[in-house]
């Protein structure tokens, strides 16, 4: 049954097209929303493979799947955002075909034009395009793009963007990546003051995926867990690891204990 408030909001849509000349409304229905599909997201645990063997690739690749990874994480750099250089459209379409359609490839766009690969790499098999909001002067744009080449929308921001740069987009897209070290560089130390990010974007807006990237392993994952990441990248911690599938397994599980309580505690 529709509450009073609910019957409202409904009369202001089919009046005005909008609430915005209700913002107490507005305010409630988001609210109320949110609650209803807080449990949206779930504990997704993802490898970023530049820390594999990469004369190797495809088979590290499986070697992570095997070992109970829900996605691969793959940092694609250019040399002009970030210094450094790894690889691009070509490699992942080859990657696409070693290890078959099933693993979730997610694309971390460390690029200065993220517009000029979109279609590249929706062709060579890129399931979600993750660029950085500091990279386009024209954010809305590139996600219809995006979205239009068949991909899911990641959006990044760097440890020196504000998290209110981000939160305009996060209705448009599907995940939100918070960076917890500077893009481009490997084994950087974790950075526990951006949690505060994290834990914004989770109380704003419930149902979002929310990544972390840099740093994570067992000895930080219950900071990025209490403040409501539900995607995990994590390189060296889970690669470099003699046992993959428990760590994997530790982050997974530590993550999901967490999105309980939260649900508990609503």
């Amino acid at each position: 049954m529709c509450s009073t408030w609910l019957i409202r909001a409904q009369a202001s849509i089919r009046s005005h097209g909008t609430l915005k000349a209700f913002p107490m409304l507005a305010s409630k229905l988001h609210a109320d929303s949110s609650s209803s599909d807080s449990m949206a997201y779930s504990a997704k645990i993802g490898p970023s493979i530049l820390s594999s063997d990469l004369s190797c690739l495809g088979s590290e690749c499986l070697r992570m799947m095997e070992c109970g990874a829900d996605y691969l994480h793959l940092d694609v750099m250019d040399g002009h955002f970030v210094p450094n250089l790894t690889f691009g459209h070509p490699m992942v379409e080859c990657l696409r075909k070693s290890v078959g359609q099933d693993p979730f490839f997610d694309m971390h766009m460390m690029v200065s034009r993220p517009e000029q690969w979109v279609k590249p790499m929706a062709a060579a098999g890129a399931n979600q395009y993750t660029f950085h909001i500091e990279s386009t002067t024209n954010p809305g744009n590139l996600i219809k793009e995006i979205r239009e080449s068949g991909m899911k929308v990641g959006l990044a921001i760097k440890p020196g963007t504000t998290v209110e740069e981000l939160a305009p987009w996060a209705n448009q897209i599907d995940m939100a990546l918070v960076m917890t070290v500077e893009p481009g560089f490997g084994g950087q130390k974790f950075m526990e003051d951006m949690m505060p990010k994290v834990s914004w974007l989770r109380s704003q807006f419930p149902s979002l995926d929310i990544e972390v990237d840099g740093g994570v392993g067992p000895d930080t994952i219950h900071k990025c867990a209490e403040a409501g990441a539900n995607m995990i990248v994590s390189g060296s911690a889970v690669i470099g690891s003699d046992d993959p599938r428990s760590v994997i397994a530790l982050l997974r599980t530590v993550v999901a204990e967490a999105i309980q309580k939260r649900s508990l505690d609503r």
